[in-house]
């Protein structure tokens, strides 16, 4: 592999994710288990290299790992249009009882690639007599996401008839359970999520125990993710989320200490820092939360987390820099290709910590 170019900036904007790390299956089928993948920790600009299994050596008593128990939905389903075959992937359910949805063409190795959405009143065929109709763009010039109402209700036609959306990165169709998470709780109405919420997914129940036992709390939010295509690296869409008044409140008092608030995936951030107002302060909310976190947004609630390694252009990088810094993280990133990290959903993490003391000294100076 050629050199990294110099200084972690130039990293991000020279970024190029090579084909061979992508992790093509999950880490129960590479090695020994879920938590058998590695962890790169950044503090600052100090990048050191781990086992996941060894992350309760990184943390300490006090801290609050913020978890997203939303349940991954088998989201998508064979359909027709016409003569063509396609696949629906369901992305988002609305309060008007219309769900988002992408179309996207089969491969023959059970992926899918990019197909254009629409046109307005295209009936798309499913299983069992079912059936879609596609009404209008889920926003004014997207193309990809098309508001659509169903013949049937979507969480029982997915559980009766789809399987988990995967991308041609993976080598091969995987149970649902491959993409369901230690934290995973049903959700009323059978809610959940497109996509997994994949930075939780190497906890097992052992590791979480260990968590406790050493004093790291663990609170929960529920956000839905919807679809995010691998090829359109689109800002993320309105998602349905809820931060619980018990997670609110435990929040503001490790704050208020010396425990630091590190999330557990994009989603995490996402959910906590549509609660948090201008002083810190996180409320219980519930609703839509539209928020797209970058360095001049900055972060509010957020000390630390906990993601996997995301691709150039994605607007999850926006996040990592307002967390960890554009050079920092352009410093890990070189790191990451350099010593051969693993990209995606299967792939390994990256735990982002702050380079000093805690936020009750500076939690004000992240305000906008």
């Amino acid at each position: 592999m050629r050199a990294a170019p110099r200084g972690g900036a130039a990293v991000l904007e020279a970024l190029q994710v090579p084909d061979g790390l992508s992790a093509r299956v999950p880490a129960e089928v590479r090695g020994a288990g879920r938590d058998d993948v590695r962890l790169m920790v950044s503090r600052g600009k100090r990048v050191s290299h781990h086992a996941f299994r060894d992350l309760p050596g990184q943390l300490r008593a006090g801290d609050v790992l913020v978890v997203n128990t939303s349940a991954t939905l088998p989201a998508a389903v064979n359909g027709r249009v016409g003569g063509e075959a396609v696949v629906v992937h369901f992305s988002t359910g609305g309060d008007d009882g219309r769900w988002a949805v992408e179309l996207r063409r089969p491969d023959g190795t059970g992926s899918t690639l990019p197909r254009a959405g629409g046109p307005p009143g295209a009936l798309v065929r499913l299983p069992g007599g079912e059936q879609l109709v596609l009404e209008e763009p889920l926003a004014p010039g997207a193309d990809r996401l098309w508001w659509a109402t169903v013949s049937t209700a979507v969480p029982r036609l997915l559980y009766r008839y789809g399987r988990p959306i995967r991308y041609g990165y993976t080598a091969q169709d995987q149970p649902l359970s491959a993409y369901q998470t230690v934290f995973a709780l049903p959700s009323p109405g059978g809610a959940g999520s497109a996509e997994m919420p994949s930075a939780a997914r190497p906890f097992t129940a052992r590791l979480v125990a260990e968590l406790v036992s050493r004093g790291v709390r663990f609170a929960p939010i529920r956000l839905h993710t919807g679809v995010a295509s691998a090829e359109a690296h689109e800002p993320p869409y309105p998602e349905r989320f809820e931060v619980p008044a018990t997670t609110a409140w435990l929040v503001n008092a490790a704050r208020a200490g010396a425990g630091r608030i590190v999330a557990v995936g994009t989603t995490a951030v996402r959910a906590l820092e549509s609660a948090v107002d201008d002083d810190g302060v996180v409320t219980a909310v519930s609703g839509w939360t539209d928020l797209v976190v970058t360095p001049g947004r900055g972060v509010r609630a957020v000390d630390g987390l906990l993601t996997g390694l995301h691709e150039p252009e994605a607007s999850h990088l926006l996040m990592l820099e307002a967390i960890a810094g554009r050079e920092a993280l352009g410093r890990s990133y070189a790191e990451a290709l350099r010593t051969r990290y693993l990209w995606h959903e299967f792939g390994d993490i990256h735990l982002i910590l702050p380079d000093k003391k805690p936020h009750s000294l500076n939690c004000l100076s992240n305000a906008r």
